[in-house]
């Protein structure tokens, strides 16, 4: 089960020009903001800006789906013909987070929270 596209993850090059652009963008600051990682909460969205994104093989923005099992999606994707990209892993304070490649290309994320 999905809760939705509710999150969507930039890979930038230059974290601070990228943060510059964003918060002009949204008109808002960023409510997290770390060398790993900066994070705008805008519109019910979770924007944010990877800087390592580009090294782990993301070559656009990513939507992220927020799911109930990810385990369990990431299996069933991978069975309907996905490329993984990113095993599971946890990104910190319970959050998981995994990627896959659809046969054409395209970039799908999945994401649970503890609370999910």
């Amino acid at each position: 089960m999905t809760a939705g596209l509710q999150t969507i993850i930039y890979p930038v090059k230059d974290v601070d020009r990228a943060k510059s652009l964003f918060s002009a963008l949204l008109g808002v600051e960023p409510h997290t903001d770390q060398p790993y990682y900066v994070g705008f909460r805008y519109a019910e969205q979770e924007i944010g800006l990877d800087p390592n994104g580009h090294a782990q093989g993301l070559t656009g923005p990513v939507p992220f789906w927020h799911v109930a099992d990810i385990r369990a999606t990431l299996a069933a994707l991978l069975a309907a013909g996905a490329e993984a990209l990113q095993d599971v892993r946890d990104v910190g304070a319970g959050r998981l987070i995994a990627s896959v490649k659809d046969p054409d290309g395209n970039l799908i994320g999945l994401l649970q929270d503890q609370t999910d």
